[in-house]
């Protein structure tokens, strides 16, 4: 029924997520909610980080990636874990700095920076700044000049790996609006140019293949892509490329049925084509990092909502209504992106039917899923849906001008908010 360890039943036959009841938080905080298991979350931190220093001897660093989910207490747990951080605006990176992160262990990604974002980084002495085409490369030579700096960066590159995933977060083919091409030369001559810069430090490359993704094979491919690329590199240019950004997008359970490798398994597989192609290829082994967001904030996060009606069609469906929807749930409309849920309320009965959960925003496709196994549920009952910590709260939006829910952290079940429900004055806040 579960599809992450955090979430139980209680003795009185409702929902729990790091043992906090759902019933009572949604009566305390009101619904919609988002609701974030903090041990779930260190949980994952530890897992990465423990994995990368056993598979790369210490010579690595899980950033997390911050897009999945961004608020100051996600920024200072993560923090906490001793995590770097994938930032891709200057919201992130200023979301970042103000939660006191550790600047140096930051990466700043972008396809289409602004100045003012390249000046904040620059400013801010952000780790490595991770460059995405030569326009970018032109203009962060001048910024850099103009205040005497030379900040690290990389080069985001297509490794041409499909990923077998959705059309729209494949990132790695040469079919994409991120990075430099592999095969057109693009990139190597990218190469030649940074190394010709004086303000300006190449010191990695990065690349990224997709989101959601279950098998290992593509991410073993891209690596040795990538190591090929850093081996041309120092045979044909005398440059020797000391960092490697291999991205994330590892699969989590959003379904029952879903069965993601553990991350340790994807973490010895990938370290062992890393370690047998540099030996092979006659290079050195350069620094590893890997951007986890979906797969540490996913598992930890639920959304509750309050059911309002019940509209039966006979023969066609049965919808339940709900008090959120595409506004704070854009996963569905997006890209038809499938989950659990279940009557909190009634979480220790039998899922009998199977409804269509409808939001209340003025658009047909406003859906959580069609087709979705539930108990009997009827106004008043409390719906949680699973999994829906990354890309929710961060994708929100006030279409129809509904205020975005509160974020509450649960921790041994002990509640705490984290990000404050909007108020009605705060829709009208900018405007004049």
């Amino acid at each position: 029924m579960f599809v992450s360890e955090n979430l139980n039943v209680n003795e009185k036959g409702h929902l729990t997520i790091g043992g906090a009841d759902t019933v009572e938080l949604a009566e305390q905080y009101d619904t919609p909610l988002y609701v974030m298991d903090e041990q779930t979350v260190r949980s994952a931190c530890r897992r990465f980080k423990n994995s990368i220093d056993k598979y790369y001897g210490g010579q690595g660093l899980v950033c997390y990636a911050s897009k999945a989910f961004s608020c100051l207490e996600m920024c200072r747990i993560v923090a906490s874990e001793g995590l770097g951080l994938d930032a891709v605006s200057i919201g992130e990176l200023y979301t970042a700095v103000k939660a006191g992160f550790d600047v140096s262990k930051i990466g700043f990604h972008g396809n289409n920076k602004t100045n003012e974002e390249l000046e904040f980084a620059v400013d801010n002495k952000v780790g490595h700044i991770i460059v995405d085409n030569i326009s970018e490369l032109l203009r962060l030579e001048e910024i850099a000049k103009y205040r005497n700096a030379k900040p690290d960066i990389m080069f985001r590159i297509k490794p041409g790996i499909d990923a077998h995933t959705h059309d729209f977060v494949k990132t790695g083919q040469i079919d994409s609006k991120f990075g430099f091409a592999l095969e057109t030369g693009e990139a190597f001559e990218a190469v030649k140019q940074a190394i010709a810069c004086e303000n300006v430090n190449l010191m990695g490359l990065h690349c990224h293949i997709g989101s959601q993704i279950f098998d290992i094979d593509p991410f073993e491919e891209a690596a040795k892509v990538m190591l090929d690329f850093i081996a041309k590199i120092k045979n044909e240019l005398n440059y020797e490329i000391n960092g490697l950004n291999l991205g994330g997008g590892f699969g989590i359970k959003y379904l029952n049925e879903h069965d993601p490798a553990p991350l340790e398994t994807y973490m010895e597989r990938v370290s062992k084509v890393v370690k047998n192609t540099c030996s092979e290829r006659g290079i050195n082994q350069p620094y590893i990092f890997i951007e986890p967001g979906r797969s540490i904030a996913a598992p930890a996060g639920i959304t509750l909502y309050t059911v309002g009606a019940r509209k039966e069609i006979p023969n066609i469906r049965t919808y339940i209504s709900i008090d959120g929807g595409m506004a704070d749930s854009p996963r569905y409309i997006l890209y038809k992106s499938e989950y659990e849920a279940i009557v909190a309320n009634k979480a220790n009965e039998e899922r009998t039917e199977k409804v269509t959960i409808a939001g209340k925003c003025c658009e047909s496709g406003d859906l959580i899923g069609e087709n979705m196994p539930l108990q009997h549920a009827e106004s008043g009952d409390i719906i949680a849906v699973y999994a829906t910590g990354a890309y929710n709260y961060s994708m929100s939006s006030n279409y129809n001008r509904l205020q975005k829910p509160a974020v509450v952290f649960v921790n041994n079940g002990e509640s705490r908010i984290a990000v404050k429900r909007e108020t009605l004055d705060d829709i009208i806040r900018n405007d004049i």
